[in-house]
């Protein structure tokens, strides 16, 4: 399964919508296969904050952990949120 997060906009900040964009892809993740790897691409997102992130990536990142997979994080947002997100985590995570 592929996540295109710019159909959540291409600015992905706050807490609040990190919570209310989740909350509306939920229902997919119903059918998400027990080995499926799930990629997350940035493509598109100007910008993306690590209370955006922490509210929609971190439910993904319990769920899935290592199955979990980072595409088009060129964006220098994306990285610095990442890379903390990654700390609070405590997790590498895979970038492609």
């Amino acid at each position: 399964m592929t996540i295109f997060l710019k159909k959540f906009g291409t600015t992905l900040n706050g807490r609040q919508f990190g919570k209310e964009s989740l909350s509306a892809f939920r229902p997919s993740l119903k059918d998400v296969k027990e080995n499926e790897e799930i990629m997350i691409n940035f493509e598109g997102v100007i910008t993306f904050t690590p209370s955006w992130g922490d509210e929609f990536l971190g439910p993904l990142i319990d769920r899935f952990g290592e199955r979990l997979t980072f595409k088009n994080t060129e964006n220098s947002s994306v990285q610095a949120t990442l890379k903390l997100l990654e700390k609070i985590y405590k997790k590498d995570f895979k970038i492609k």
